[in-house]
């Protein structure tokens, strides 16, 4: 197949979106397929034997990390000359309008996927009275499509109460090779966490340092447990409000981590908190219990689909003021059930392969192809 995926977000940005299309490129790629990605300029001209367009975009005001590029004439003539069979719109937003466009323009298959639940991203930039506005512009875009791809079960039941047709499951997937406990080590402790004694919770958060992954919330956690110490791996345009919040206290701020250094990083770790009550799944979750680092998280979104409490790590309702700090107490109280969700997590995270994930949607594709080839036969 020749596939064309719209995507607002891609490398050189970190993040979960830009995990799952990078890895779902690569095994396309394996398979066969001839893939084509257009995305914000700054990424390679080329990943994995993928061609990749960058276009000219300008920083999201609010969120400088994310760039808005604007469709333009090469657009459609590269799509001409690649004779796409399926278009996949990853987030449609002004850039995936394009792809809306050309699909239908040129009559071919359109695939959307939803992975960033933005209308609850608002509240945290102080414009929550735009949500009704959002959800229609998203059911606008989505609904052109032939199939639209969610992560979680939460999201899919969502977005069909929106009033978002054509629904179903992309199910999740994780590198079990890369991210293993084996990878843990006390060097990598004594870099993440600094000098500590023996037994100091050590807590562990991934992710981008913005407004809606609630990331203060970990601060009551590090006031009431003794010796605990925080690593926060990742950047955004939260990180100087945060470093004020947690001036004072056993918190190091360490950046982007990748590949070796991000898998021990989690493996290292006593506990993986994470906050954020607006996640559609939450792909870092899963590289935490793959590497055995038991997570303790918000029961909200896609969250649940990879959690199991009491079993794999515990879950909190963020509702309550002191939800993550009892939660995180819950797991690490027993050394013996401690231990115990290490070994679980790691075993939930051998059952969601990239490989796998990928031929369910190589098959979501044809289905969509062979939809759209006898549908004039229908009218």
């Amino acid at each position: 197949m020749h596939i064309a995926f719209f995507t607002e977000t891609f490398l050189p940005k970190v993040d979960g979106i830009v995990t799952r299309l990078t890895r779902t490129i690569e095994h396309l790629v394996a398979a066969g397929d001839e893939v084509l990605v257009f995305c914000p300029e700054g990424a390679p001209d080329n990943y994995c034997g993928a061609q990749v367009m960058g276009i000219p975009a300008v920083p999201l005001p609010l969120y400088p990390e994310l760039k808005l590029a604007l469709p333009r004439p090469v657009v459609a003539e590269t799509i001409d000359r690649f004779q796409a069979d399926v278009i996949h719109v990853v987030n449609p937003a002004i850039l995936g309008l394009g792809g809306i466009w050309l699909a239908k323009t040129q009559a071919i298959p359109l695939v959307a996927s939803y992975h960033t639940h933005l209308p609850k991203y608002l509240e945290h930039y102080g414009l929550g009275m735009l949500e009704p506005l959002l959800w229609e512009l998203l059911k606008a875009a989505h609904n052109q499509a032939g199939l639209n791809l969610c992560t979680s079960t939460v999201m899919v039941q969502e977005l069909s109460e929106r009033g978002i047709h054509n629904i179903d499951l992309w199910q999740r997937g994780v590198d079990t090779d890369a991210f293993h406990p084996e990878l843990a080590s006390a060097q990598r402790r004594q870099q993440l966490f600094g000098p500590h004694q023996e037994g100091d919770p050590l807590l562990l958060y991934v992710g981008r340092l913005s407004a809606e992954k609630q990331i203060e919330s970990i601060l009551p956690v590090l006031e009431a447990l003794p010796g605990s110490r925080l690593a926060l791996v990742g950047d955004g345009p939260h990180r100087q409000q945060l470093e004020k919040t947690f001036a004072g206290t056993a918190t190091r701020f360490v950046g982007y981590l990748r590949g070796e250094e991000l898998a021990g990083a989690y493996a290292s770790a006593d506990a993986f908190l994470f906050p954020s009550s607006t996640e559609t799944l939450g792909l870092v979750l899963l590289e935490a219990m793959a590497a055995g680092c038991p997570v303790v998280a918000a029961k909200r979104g896609g969250i649940p689909d990879i959690v199991t409490d009491g079993e794999n790590g515990c879950l909190y309702d963020p509702d309550q003021s002191d939800g993550l700090l009892v939660a995180t107490r819950r797991l690490l109280e027993q050394e013996e059930r401690h231990q115990r969700m290490r070994l679980a997590a790691r075993r939930e995270a051998e059952r969601w392969g990239w490989s796998a994930a990928t031929v369910q949607l190589r098959r979501y594709y044809k289905q969509v192809l062979e939809k759209s080839l006898v549908a004039p036969v229908a009218e």
